[in-house]
């Protein structure tokens, strides 16, 4: 098992000096979920430094999700901690939170890699660590292929859950995927055709990951909506996830299809909404890892363009923000 060192993030003098040299008086802080417990220490040192600080209290859900609110409501910068920016603006701070692990954990992912060309790719809490990874996989006798950093994801090998063309660029046999969680690695696993291995570097388990089991899940889902008369077409008016053009090209595709704005999507909302079914343009893990929680089925653009007689089955594509 690999040990973990987390960044602090409390003020230091070169995010005081950041601050200082954009002529920023008065600040907006913005933390994911995981790190919110750091909102009131951080808040107090930079308060103890001369800035007027407001914090943002509503979810967050990454880098496309940031408070533009507390922009229009007088801050001259917002802060937001935890992830890289998926577009540039002025006047929003990115600060990352970098975690640290032994990358001796990667002899875990080894023996289910006999292919000796891998295409490497982690999440932004260890993009810091690439450096170091490639090192311990070339020292192992692998030649080791990093997509370079673009658009939504700057840092190189990152992927998102919306984005995984870092994994694409690789052009390796065999993808492995460094972090938590197998959403990641099954989505690399449908853009890339791939073979795709995850190791979580904070437990140390390696697996082999398959997308099987979510296309058996994704078929049903189609298959449910196959007799919905009203659609709603969700369009996120979020930050980064508002994707005007292509909910206005999927709700051409149907008589029945109407476009819905929305900052939350929730279970209530979409009941409360009353269509029968709903495709989402919105963070694309909300059709993927949230169908159990919807009332009705929620389909990604792709499952939506197969619908409606766009595309194939066998041209399923998992959806992505470009």
């Amino acid at each position: 098992m690999s040990t973990t060192r987390c960044t602090s993030l409390n003020a230091t003098s070169d995010l005081i000096t950041q601050l200082r040299s954009r002529g920023a008086k008065k600040v907006a802080l913005q933390f994911p979920a995981g790190l919110k417990r750091q909102a009131a220490e951080t808040a107090a040192a930079l308060k103890a430094a001369g800035f007027a600080v407001v914090v943002s209290g509503d979810p967050c859900y990454g880098a496309c999700d940031l408070a533009l609110d507390c922009l229009s409501n007088g801050a001259d910068l917002l802060v937001h901690f935890g992830h890289a920016p998926v577009d540039t603006r002025d006047d929003v701070l990115f600060i990352p939170w970098a975690v640290d692990f032994d990358t001796a954990v990667l002899e875990k992912a080894l023996p289910f890699v006999p292919e000796k060309t891998v295409g490497l790719v982690t999440t932004v809490q260890h993009a810091h660590l690439v450096p170091a990874m490639e090192a311990f996989l070339s020292s192992k006798g692998y030649e080791v292929r990093v997509g370079e950093g673009s658009g939504r994801t700057p840092l190189r090998g990152q992927v998102l859950g919306c984005s995984f063309a870092a994994a694409k660029s690789a052009g390796a046999p065999v993808i492995l995927f460094v972090g938590t969680g197998v959403f990641h690695p099954i989505g690399i696993a449908l853009a890339t055709k791939a073979r795709v291995v995850a190791l979580d570097p904070l437990t140390g388990i390696a697996q082999e990951v398959s997308a099987d089991t979510l296309l058996r899940r994704r078929f049903a889902v189609i298959e449910k909506a196959r007799n919905a008369k009203t659609i709603g077409i969700l369009l996120s008016t979020k930050s980064g996830q508002a994707r005007k053009a292509l909910a206005e090209r999927l709700a051409a595709l149907s008589p029945g299809a109407v476009i819905v704005a929305l900052r939350e999507v929730s279970p209530d909302e979409l009941l409360n909404l009353g269509f029968d079914c709903y495709v989402n343009t919105a963070c694309p893990r909300l059709a993927y890892d949230d169908q159990i929680r919807f009332p009705k089925p929620v389909l990604s653009p792709e499952e939506f363009e197969i619908l409606c007689g766009k595309r194939s089955w066998d041209d399923y594509a998992i959806d992505e923000i470009a």
